[in-house]
């Protein structure tokens, strides 16, 4: 059986983990990260965020070593619970990947049409009063082929990609936060709350779990490691990505308050931290910098989305859990092109939908990224650890819990509405009908067996142990 290639290395896993984690989102949301809290009240609220989501990190580091198996939550939670609950388990997991492709997709319209106003003509339709241009869509659509062309080379192609992007994005940031600071005032960072201390704190953390998600995607790759690769980075990578995304998040909401206070960035609009810094500097070249350094995050995230999206795909296809040609690795690139060329068609197709369209899907996608984290953590319980390592999956779940009651119990600000519920029960239905459709694969195969790999406990003598 063809294997996938071997080639990732440290630098790489946190390449693709930051692009899952850090897209366009900060730019889009900063003016509402700064409303909720103020400046010191988003930092100490993302602090807290990160630490809640800490146990959770090290859980998947500790995972990853102990199954380094591309299906990550698939594999965890075969271990110890039903064949059905790995299914449902890697179903909303791929959700929440793949939807981001498409969303991707068409912000690197919007960012391009916010540059170029010529760009948001030809309207196709419109939805929920949304209106779909063509040009969006042909950008869309010509991203969504040359990421997967790259994808289907392989994956050395696909890091090197994710490594130049990532370098460039942060190179960008630099540059427009220190042109930035020199017309910053330290009086714009006051008021420091934007209502009493805690309260700020509280409506900024509870935000953050899905900013700061992204550091799980290490595990999807795990089986593309260079043969060199020490195990123990696993953990490395997850843990530095968190971090490094902590202190992103630090750095722009500084930059930005010290720029600009938050009423500045009352005005509504697409980008209003793009208006706020022209406005400061009086010129139109930062927006310019600003909207580069957004459509270099579209294309990381993208390109990272896609790549655990089709991992995901890939091993579910390789358990026979979906068709089994899903499963298929290309024997001279050695990645997984049926997965891949799936993955970049189903994007293609909901690039149509527009951003109205795919917005319902999105929530379901960030409740679907917390189903996949508790069922990661009630897997790292079921293994046999010490009294903190149990506490910590502990932890992890009831957090995880929290994020998914917050967003389905109908008193809650923010839940379901009936277009999210509509979106869970079309994805449902489809995930039932494709199941079905493998249930005559169901027979494992030689090879399909070969793909379990084995669990490391510390009673393997040359393997680590995975207890705190």
């Amino acid at each position: 059986m063809t294997k996938l290639a071997r080639k990732l290395r440290l630098f790489d896993f946190f390449a693709l983990a930051f692009g899952v984690m850090v897209g366009t989102g900060w730019l889009v949301v900063m003016d509402d990260i700064l409303l909720r809290g103020g400046p010191l009240g988003a930092i100490l609220g993302f602090t807290a965020g990160a630490f809640m989501l800490l146990p959770v990190a090290y859980i998947y580091g500790k995972l990853v070593q102990a199954i380094p198996d591309a299906a990550a939550e698939i594999a965890y939670t075969a271990r110890f619970f039903p064949p059905i609950i790995s299914f449902i388990t890697g179903w909303v997991m791929l959700l929440a990947y793949w939807l981001t492709c498409p969303f991707e997709a068409l912000a690197a319209g919007r960012i391009s049409g916010y540059l170029f106003p010529s760009l948001n003509t030809f309207e196709l339709y419109s939805l929920k009063g949304h209106p779909v241009y063509l040009p969006h869509v042909l950008l869309g659509l010509a991203i969504t082929v040359i990421l997967t062309w790259l994808n289907y080379r392989g994956i050395a192609a696909s890091a090197r990609f994710m490594k130049w992007t990532t370098f460039t994005f942060l190179t960008l940031v630099v540059i427009f936060a220190v042109a930035g600071v020199k017309h910053g005032s330290l009086s714009n960072l006051h008021p420091l709350f934007s209502h009493t201390p805690l309260l700020s704190v509280l409506l900024v953390w509870q935000i953050v779990p899905w900013l700061l998600s992204g550091f799980e995607s290490v595990g999807k790759c795990a089986e593309e490691a260079n043969p060199d690769f020490r195990e123990r980075d696993f953990s490395v990578a997850v843990i530095l990505t968190l971090f490094v995304g902590l202190a992103f998040f630090w750095f722009v909401i500084l930059t930005v308050a010290y720029v600009a206070p938050a009423r500045a960035l009352n005005f509504g609009g697409p980008f209003p931290v793009a208006v706020a810094f022209e406005r400061a500097l009086h010129g139109h070249w930062i927006v310019d910098l600003l909207m580069a350094s957004a459509l270099v995050a579209v294309l990381r995230t993208f390109n990272g989305n896609m790549v655990a999206s089709s991992r995901m795909l890939f091993a579910m296809g390789r358990r026979n859990m979906l068709d089994h040609r899903m499963g298929y690795v290309h024997p001279r690139n050695r990645t997984p092109t049926v997965a891949v060329v799936v993955v970049g068609i189903g994007t293609a197709f909901a690039v149509f939908l527009g951003q109205a369209g795919l917005v319902p899907i999105l929530e379901v996608g960030a409740v679907a990224a917390a189903i996949g984290w508790m069922a990661a953590c009630a897997s790292y319980f079921c293994m046999k650890h010490s009294t903190a390592g149990r506490a910590a999956a502990v932890f992890g779940i009831l957090m995880t819990v929290l994020m998914v009651l917050v967003k389905v119990v109908p008193i809650v600000p923010g839940h379901f509405t009936r277009y999210e519920w509509m979106a869970v029960c079309i994805w449902a239905v489809i995930g039932a009908a494709m199941r079905m459709s493998a249930s005559r694969y169901e027979k494992i195969s030689p090879d399909i067996e070969s793909a379990e790999l084995p669990m490391r406990t510390p009673e393997s003598r040359d393997m680590p142990s995975v207890g705190p």
